[in-house]
């Protein structure tokens, strides 16, 4: 499993279309630019706890949205299969070992 902040980024970079401008900007902020609540805060004139209760919210968002659309999940399959596929091309593999993993390629979507 990926840890916190890249799993955020990720998800962010899956889902960030479907949250609010304001979301966007202080995922951004918090987990691209590393700027701490603080400092988003400060920026925008507003509680560190209202900063910190935001970043919270989306990030449940996020994962509710990772739940029922499995972007994230799929791309890790996928990305999981291609690289089997490609060894399994180095090694020589029969093409039914080959077709079986672009079989299960298929599936994911």
């Amino acid at each position: 499993m990926l840890d916190k902040a890249l799993r955020m980024n990720y998800l962010f970079d899956f889902y960030q279309s479907l949250l609010t401008q304001k979301q966007r900007k202080y995922m951004s902020l918090y987990y691209l630019d590393d700027l701490s609540l603080g400092e988003i805060a400060e920026e925008f004139e507003i509680s560190r706890q209202a900063v910190y209760d935001n970043i919270k919210r989306t990030e449940v968002m996020l994962e509710d949205y990772e739940v029922k659309l499995m972007l994230l999940s799929k791309f890790e399959k996928r990305t999981e299969l291609v690289t089997q596929m490609k060894t399994a091309i180095k090694v020589n593999a029969t093409p039914e070992e080959i077709m079986s993993l672009l079989e299960s390629l298929e599936k994911l979507d």
